[in-house]
Parts: C-alpha cells; structure tokens; sequence
C-alpha cells in the first residue's frame, strides 16, 4: 500500500518510495525498431509516457538514433 511509513522518504515526500516501485516495474527506456522510415510497432502497441509522482517535475524524452 502506498503511504505507509517505510516507503516513505526524508525530503521527497510521501510519492515518491512509490513512484520509484512503480517505475522498476514499468522500466525507463526502450528499444523500438525503425523499418523504412517508421516506428516498427505491432497493432495492439504503443508508446506511453508515465508519470508516477503526485506533482512530478518537467521530464525530458531523449531520443538515440543509431544505425544506417
């Protein structure tokens, strides 16, 4: 459960023990194949941006292009 005092940070405040948990389990990068010029994803799938903090901060998506 969230809250609870053991997650619980000195200076972070009370999200973010739970935001940490949450962004394991989620993962902070991916590797998405290019195929002629766009993103090779499947039907059912996507590209989500998550934000587990009450008031999270400004976030900045990095973008690595490698290959020919």
């Amino acid at each position: 459960r969230e809250r609870e005092p053991y997650y619980q940070h000195t200076l972070e405040g009370d999200d973010d023990m739970p935001a940490h948990a949450k962004s394991t389990l989620v993962g902070d990068s991916l590797t998405i194949p290019i195929t002629n010029g766009r993103l090779n994803l499947g039907t059912w799938q996507g590209i989500y941006l998550c934000e587990f903090r009450n008031y999270g901060g400004a976030r900045h998506i990095v973008a690595t292009i490698t290959g020919e």
